[in-house]
């Protein structure tokens, strides 16, 4: 029988992750990822949480490499104008390689977490994360870049649950955390005040945080922004600005320190690139590949083909997608299972 190291959060989903496995295993132990300061209610909640289910529990302390690889990443990549996700970074390079290094060491089989998703593996043998029954909160999305060696050590007790059924079994079980919201924000900015975090970390280049023109396409200006870190693309509140009819942030000028505004129509574009690209299910993409894909997790799919051309992936789509973002995520799939993406350039 396994022995299954399960990642507690302090929230209703691992929570519930635990109990479904403890009742199937036994052989079940909790443990707590500290990540960043600031985390004592959750480890607390966490806590009880395993108290209650009767299974042992840890508190495993991963603040310093969190720090040197993930939040080290979103200000380098904010800074250079783009708009990162650390969540998806965070799930291979941090969160998943500590708890499953971390197990390994102490005589675990496998890990556990309370993601909406599910693992599958594949006729062509290889491992594969498909999409969760319950499409609004489906994280297939956040997991795109996981390995090989990860998920075949991985499991997702919900994947077949719907939300309201993992707070029913909370409610039965009498975990004191059945109701409780779900988090929204990035975890280290919890306020989700993206550019007071940049200012707090230490601005590395000044100039990123001057107030400079708004321009139109044409070139024509429109008032001064804050400094580029305060934007993002497709953004429209906050800007600042009294405008005869809305405009969008389309680009993010930062030889000229611009933020360039447009029309909504004009930020829907037919072909989205991306670098740093990881295929799951795939070897590799050697001709065109008819695929549905999303440009960032709060969006749906939309249908295209993709390409692979010089280390680059390449997504032709049927319709326009609304502004894609440098830095977030371009995710492919068939039908349910993850094919693999990159990061938007």
């Amino acid at each position: 029988m396994p022995k299954i190291l399960v990642a507690m959060s302090g929230g209703v989903d691992s929570s519930v992750a635990a109990a479904i496995l403890k009742e199937e295993y036994q052989t079940v132990e909790g443990a707590y990822l500290v990540l960043h300061d600031g985390y004592e209610k959750d480890v607390e909640r966490a806590k009880n949480a395993a108290e209650h289910l009767s299974i042992p529990f840890h508190v495993i302390d991963g603040r310093d490499f969190f720090r040197k690889t993930v939040i080290e990443d979103f200000v380098t990549a904010y800074e250079d104008g783009k708009t990162p996700n650390p969540c998806v970074y965070c799930n291979r390079n941090c969160k998943f390689a500590l708890l499953l290094g971390w197990a390994m060491e102490n005589g675990f089989d496998r890990v556990a977490t309370g993601h909406y998703a599910k693992r599958v593996i594949l006729e062509n043998g290889r491992y594969a994360i498909s999409k969760g029954r319950d499409r609004s909160k489906d994280q297939s999305y956040m997991l795109y870049q996981l390995s090989q060696e990860q998920i075949s050590k991985i499991m997702f007790p919900l994947g077949e649950l719907l939300k309201m059924e993992v707070r029913e079994i909370a409610e039965d079980l009498e975990l004191e955390n059945a109701q409780q919201r779900d988090s929204q924000d990035i975890c280290f900015i919890p306020d989700g005040d993206y550019a007071a975090f940049l200012e707090k970390e230490g601005i590395r280049d000044p100039k990123n945080n001057e107030p400079g023109n708004f321009v139109d396409t044409k070139g024509n200006v429109l008032g001064q922004h804050k400094g580029l870190i305060h934007y993002t693309i497709g953004q429209r509140k906050g800007l600042g600005l009294s405008l005869p009819a809305p405009l969008y942030v389309c680009e993010k000028r930062k030889e000229t320190n611009e933020v360039v505004l447009c029309p909504n129509e004009e930020l829907f574009q037919k072909q989205v690139i991306a670098d740093q690209v990881h295929l799951m299910a795939l070897d590799t993409i050697s001709s065109p590949l008819r695929v549905t894909a999303k440009i960032r997790y709060s969006q749906g799919e939309n249908a295209g083909m993709a390409l692979l051309v010089d280390e680059k992936l390449i997504v032709l789509f049927d319709e326009g997608v609304r502004a894609p973002t440098p830095g977030q995520s371009l995710v492919l799939y068939d039908q349910e299972i993850v094919l693999g993406g990159g990061i938007i350039v």
